[in-house]
């Protein structure tokens, strides 16, 4: 299980690992509503090294990129759940608009990142490029993405209705 770090706790372990010859990987995203698309991708990025460094956009990130209505978990949510699987070493929250910071500070070996990103668009590819490390993009997942996920929510649970059906017997609700 991993933990949340902040930035400069995470350079600090980065610098442990570098030393004791370990690739470390780093990708980063909002993670908003933890789903299968996101695990598959984490265990692959883990895959590409010894050391795995997940970067989670804040929340004021989060609603400028996607608008007023996410995210939906807080970021304190959102870190801590990403740092309980195992694939995950470390977590680190940042507040820019992209991880350019975070790669710039944390050098990992690989910038791992889904393959619904284009390499020649990415901001962080040239600085990983610029000092030697390596970008991966990883294959994407179609149907297995946050929206996907809360348009199945809405698509059953939305226009008013209960999130759960009613009890058959009104006796057995909790008090």
């Amino acid at each position: 299980m991993g933990r949340v770090v902040d930035l400069g706790e995470a350079a600090r372990l980065r610098a442990e690992a570098r030393a004791a010859g370990r690739r470390v990987v780093l990708t980063n995203g909002y993670f908003d509503v933890l789903h299968v698309g996101h695990t598959r991708s984490l265990r692959k990025a883990r895959d590409l090294g010894d050391l795995l460094v997940v970067a989670v956009n804040a929340d004021a990130t989060a609603q400028r990129a996607k608008g007023p209505r996410r995210p939906i978990n807080p970021e304190g949510e959102r870190a801590e759940l990403l740092a309980a699987l195992a694939c995950v070493d470390y977590v680190v929250i940042f507040h820019e608009n992209t991880a350019e910071r975070v790669v710039s500070i944390l050098q990992p070996d690989i910038y791992a990142k889904g393959g619904d990103y284009d390499p020649a668009t990415l901001p962080e590819a040239p600085i990983v490029q610029a000092y030697g490390g390596r970008v991966v993009l990883m294959q994407f997942e179609p149907g297995h993405s946050t929206t996907d996920v809360v348009d199945r929510i809405v698509q059953r649970y939305g226009g008013g209705k209960p999130s759960t059906p009613p009890l058959p017997n009104p006796s057995l609700r909790s008090r």
